[in-house]
């Protein structure tokens, strides 16, 4: 009997790639790449919108414990008129502090490393005494040249002030309206849902998204608090604006802590010495492993589960399409994915 003949495995790539495969991956690509582009064309009004989002769901919570007492409607009154009067004073002081501490810092690191005697040199003189030629000139001459450009920048940046102004006050409208219809527009978007699954992604929402924002909020408020209290008991100058700095990297997931720390613990060596450098890194090396090890655990524990791996392909890609926006929201929107599609190879341990 005549045999039908065998598949040969050992044909070309391309020959055993079916047409309708083909088609449907380049479909795929090609709406892909039209998202990002209509994402990047409305990149200011999504970051408007999200922003607004994220501070009505913070308002939210305080709304709902005083439902339990009034109505709704006074409930809204007070939320919306407390908030608006901390978050104007708060942001009045923390601008007023920061500016004035970013100005003295800024001075007191140029004068630093103007001196005959910086860190720097102290390092090459210390090399040299082992024998260990090493030129830092041309180092020190780029960290000068930074910070001058830093500071020329701020100078010239009036106009960028005055629309982020104009953009914070849009933010606080819209996260006020957005607060009011929470309940109409969380329908609203979940219609744009098929029905059948709109319990699994409000779920997913609720816990990846949400969850995760409110946990990280959480969590890089606590380590600001904690290092403060430490540079305060150090007697590092500039500790609220250094405390601020490590708590704003610390929002971003996975390496945010240690950049931050990285940051900090350069800028009081330029000002305080090796020694106390050397302190207040192994302090916030410490409180930055009990924050991973103790407290993210507990306050993540029914958000994000995501492999390292993925969290850092999630960052590069959120850089990439949208910048700062996409470096905060870039790990939340992983998670939300993930567990709509139920991968389980990209879940953490």
């Amino acid at each position: 009997m005549n045999r039908s003949p065998e598949p040969n495995n050992h044909s070309p790539l391309w020959s055993r790639i079916s047409t309708n495969a083909l088609v449907r991956f380049l479909l795929f690509f090609a709406c892909g790449w039209a998202f990002v582009a209509l994402f990047q064309y409305f990149e200011y009004v999504i970051f408007v919108f999200a922003i607004s989002a994220i501070l009505a769901l913070i308002l939210n919570y305080p709304v709902q414990y005083l439902q339990r007492f009034v109505k709704r409607s006074i409930a809204l009154g007070l939320v919306i008129a407390l908030s608006l009067i901390v978050i104007l004073v708060a942001v009045v002081a923390i601008a007023l502090t920061l500016t004035n501490q970013i100005q003295q810092l800024t001075t007191l690191l140029l004068q630093t490393l103007n001196t005959s005697n910086n860190p720097l040199d102290q390092l090459q003189t210390a090399l040299a005494a082992r024998n260990i030629p090493l030129n830092l000139d041309a180092i020190e001459i780029q960290i000068r040249n930074l910070f001058t450009t830093g500071l020329n920048w701020a100078l010239t940046s009036l106009p960028i002030l005055l629309q982020n102004y104009v953009t914070f006050i849009i933010i606080l409208v819209v996260s006020f309206f957005m607060l009011i219809d929470s309940t109409k527009l969380w329908r609203l978007v979940l219609k744009l849902v098929p029905s059948q699954h709109r319990n699994r992604v409000a779920k997913a929402v609720q816990t990846n998204f949400v969850g995760f924002l409110r946990g990280q909020l959480l969590i890089s408020f606590l380590l600001s608090a904690a290092t403060f209290l430490v540079f305060v008991l150090f007697e590092i100058p500039f500790s609220f604006l250094l405390a601020v700095t490590i708590g704003v990297f610390d929002l971003i997931p996975g390496i945010g802590a240690t950049l931050g720390v990285t940051v900090v613990c350069f800028v009081i060596l330029v000002q305080s010495g090796w020694l106390t450098a050397l302190k207040v890194l192994a302090v916030c090396v410490l409180l930055q492993q009990l924050q991973d090890n103790l407290l993210a655990p507990r306050v993540m524990q029914t958000t994000v589960h995501l492999s390292p791996v993925i969290v850092f392909f999630a960052l590069l890609v959120g850089t990439r399409v949208s910048g700062l926006l996409g470096i905060f929201l870039s790990v939340p929107i992983a998670g939300v994915i993930v567990s709509l599609l139920n991968l389980e190879e990209a879940q953490g341990g």
